[in-house]
């Protein structure tokens, strides 16, 4: 088995949500949780925290966790991921988002798994069936396409593919049979990879979507994308802890 690093990055500032990574469910830090579940992907060897907040670090640490402290200017959590990176030697980084305190430690491996399999990928990602006619309507929720490969053609906040000849109702009620696919925001890089990432260019779709992954796209670079059938339970309010704290307290999760 290769080496396989998890990489979580952990802002303390939110415009939402200020100390996310801190609040408590269940008596445990939100970010504890994250690790732990983690932790239990078979193909994950290392867990480690990217923070540049000394709050967290402190955090990590009296729960036995692993952290990097890291610039404070990074634009994105690809950059810091990239910074994170440099130090380590393992082939394949995953980056796995710090508000996921529910998360599947299948999603990991479902989204390692073909990058072990096939040298040649440089990136891969997830993604969900939507199953709800609201979500893909929802600017907010990222939509994909792909091909037969399993290869990422497009993402966008728009509703693709578009149902021409399906009205709104009629694709309410077939919403089963079309792949319609949600992207899930976890992220596998081969490291040399990741090492360059952040010095490609902005890209003109990834600046008028506001999609970082679009850069990949347009760079030319093929991006897997794996399929899951879990479902996410990100915390961006302080509604969105006590629904996870719900879930976990009722053992639905």
């Amino acid at each position: 088995m290769k080496k396989v690093t998890a990489v979580i990055p952990a802002r303390y500032a939110s415009t939402r949500f200020p100390g996310k990574p801190l609040a408590l469910i269940q008596g445990l830090p939100m970010i504890q949780h994250v690790c732990q579940r983690v932790a239990q992907a078979e193909t994950v060897a290392r867990v480690i925290v990217a923070t540049d907040d000394l709050r967290i670090e402190q955090a990590v640490k009296a729960f036995g966790g692993e952290v990097v402290m890291t610039r404070a200017d990074h634009p994105t959590g690809t950059d810091r991921l990239a910074e994170v990176a440099q130090q380590l030697t393992a082939e394949l980084i995953v980056n796995v988002q710090g508000d996921e305190p529910l998360i599947n430690p299948q999603m990991v491996d479902q989204a390692v798994a073909p990058l072990l399999a096939d040298p040649a990928l440089q990136m891969g990602t997830l993604a969900a069936r939507i199953d709800t006619i609201e979500d893909f309507y929802n600017p907010n929720v990222v939509k994909v396409v792909k091909d037969n490969q399993g290869l990422a053609l497009y993402f966008s906040r728009a509703p693709i593919p578009w149902p021409r000849d399906l009205s709104r109702e009629q694709l309410t009620e077939s919403l089963a049979e079309v792949a319609l696919y949600r992207h899930i925001g976890l992220y596998v890089y081969r490291r040399d990879f990741l090492l360059q990432y952040p010095q490609l260019p902005k890209t003109p779709l990834e600046s008028l979507e506001n999609l970082e992954q679009l850069r990949a796209l347009e760079q030319g670079v093929p991006l897997h994308v794996a399929e899951t059938e879990f479902v996410c339970h990100g915390v961006d309010t302080p509604e969105d802890l006590e629904r996870v704290s719900q879930l976990m307290a009722a053992e639905k999760i």
